[in-house]
């Protein structure tokens, strides 16, 4: 099924595979318990890349990429089902490891954002897959050199409706005297 969230530069890079152009993959992880995200790139070296204006940080702005081997799978488009992303992060730093650790027993959910690139334009155009793909890491296994992550899309069919709760404490209104 084709995706229509892919620019038309990519789709001809993927088609062509043209040896000037090199699509770069990248990762961006959020949390509230991080100081600031983890961005890497499936690369041997750091690239600056131009995030796009709806970015959930840093939005419209350069930045920096570190490399770190990761292998994924990107989901499938399809029409039904829930999509599912799965990372592999090799040799991960102590900060990545600290950093996980701290999310894991937090109740806000650990955010990942895949990022497709061009090397012919990281800074004047944003990434090529547009919108980019953010999902929720739904499961994380981490050991001192590896992580592995399954990434879904909210799962709407189990969120709480209303989504907020109706205690006395926030309603004094809804208790009877």
């Amino acid at each position: 099924m084709p995706n229509a969230t892919l620019s038309d530069a990519l789709k001809e890079a993927y088609a062509r595979a043209p040896t000037d152009t090199v699509i770069i993959n990248t990762l961006e992880l959020r949390h509230p318990a991080f100081t600031e995200p983890l961005r890497v790139v499936a690369d041997f070296v750091a690239i600056d890349a131009l995030l796009e204006d709806t970015a959930p940080l840093n939005a419209g702005e350069v930045v920096t990429f570190q490399p770190y081997q990761f292998e994924f799978q990107l989901p499938e488009v399809i029409d039904n089902g829930i999509p599912e992303l799965v990372i592999t992060i090799e040799n991960v730093s102590r900060e990545i490891i600290r950093n996980i650790e701290l999310a894991v027993p937090e109740t806000d959910k650990l955010e990942v954002t895949y990022r497709a690139y061009l090397n012919s334009d990281l800074t004047t155009h944003g990434p090529h897959n547009n919108p980019p793909l953010h999902l929720t890491i739904t499961s994380i296994q981490a050991t001192s050199s590896t992580i592995e992550a399954r990434a879904s899309i909210v799962d709407f069919v189990n969120k709480k409706f209303p989504n907020q709760e109706y205690t006395d404490v926030r309603f004094p209104g809804l208790i009877a005297d």
